[in-house]
């Protein structure tokens, strides 16, 4: 039912947003119907389907399909580890034809190693089992086996803060992994890596890290990503996109270039100690 929503709506040429203005809810949870993460209520899907012109028998057995099931992404199997919030993240990175990333602090859980993201969930305040830090680590690692491996795989750019290549996340041999992993990330077709160094001085991503994300359609906006320790906020409203979209320009200009980023990369590795 997700990818038959879909269709409609894009048949109709409508956004994401004129469809939620419409309903009466969020851009999100149109996103989080149509990317299977919840089958949404019979109320929504109806006022959808009003929105996209169908009537008759074919309403009604979208509404009947709405009542009997609700179909779940294949992150739901770690639903009981991964808070709701980000569920419905995880659901839209899932649509994405690319993604511009921004971190000054860690590398991105796209990029990061196994070994990498266990010590990140180790260096929380509150520990967790080793069972469920596992599950969370497996889920990281199945996001970027969908992404990297997929037939359609997304775009990536991504920059980061000197600050995330330097710390030591893990000890000297889990970083030099980590390390050695962005080089050869940075080699792939799809991917665009720039490490912004600290002689770059003030920039205008001091405030923190955030994702760009852009969908096949035109017609679907584009959606800015950004997450706080307890959620997540999805801007999608088209100065709030413009002014990320200036800014991450402004990142790009700033940072070092391809070659300049690997050869950074390899030379912080060496000095390891």
């Amino acid at each position: 039912m997700a990818k038959e929503l879909r269709r409609l709506r894009r048949e109709s040429g409508k956004t994401r947003e004129q469809v939620a203005d419409f309903v009466g809810c969020s851009p999100v949870t149109i996103t989080r119907i149509e990317s299977a993460q919840t089958a949404g209520t019979v109320p929504i899907v109806a006022r959808m389907l009003e929105a996209y012109g169908i009537a008759g028998d074919e309403h009604e057995a979208f509404l009947k399909l709405c009542r009997e099931a609700r179909k779940r992404g294949w992150w739901q199997r770690y639903s009981d580890s991964i808070p709701e919030w980000f569920q419905v993240y995880v659901g839209i990175e899932e649509e994405a034809a690319s993604l511009r990333i921004y971190e000054a602090e860690v590398v991105p859980g796209l990029l990061q190693t196994e070994s990498y993201a266990t010590a990140t969930y180790l260096a929380e305040p509150v520990i967790l089992e080793e069972a469920e830090i596992q599950r969370r680590v497996a889920l990281r690692m199945q996001r970027q086996q969908r992404l990297f491996e997929a037939g359609d795989t997304p775009s990536m750019w991504v920059v980061l803060s000197e600050a995330a290549v330097r710390r030591q996340v893990g000890g000297v041999e889990v970083m030099k992994e980590q390390l050695l992993h962005l080089d050869q990330l940075s080699r792939r077709p799809n991917v665009m890596l720039q490490v912004l160094p600290f002689t770059a001085g003030a920039h205008p991503g001091m405030q923190g890290g955030f994702t760009i994300l852009a969908f096949p359609e035109a017609m679907d906006p584009n959606v800015v990503y950004v997450e706080y320790r307890q959620g997540g906020l999805y801007l999608e409203g088209h100065d709030e996109v413009e002014a990320y979209k200036v800014m991450y320009n402004h990142l790009c200009a700033q940072a070092l270039g391809r070659e300049e980023t690997r050869a950074f990369i390899t030379r912080v590795a060496d000095g390891l100690r």
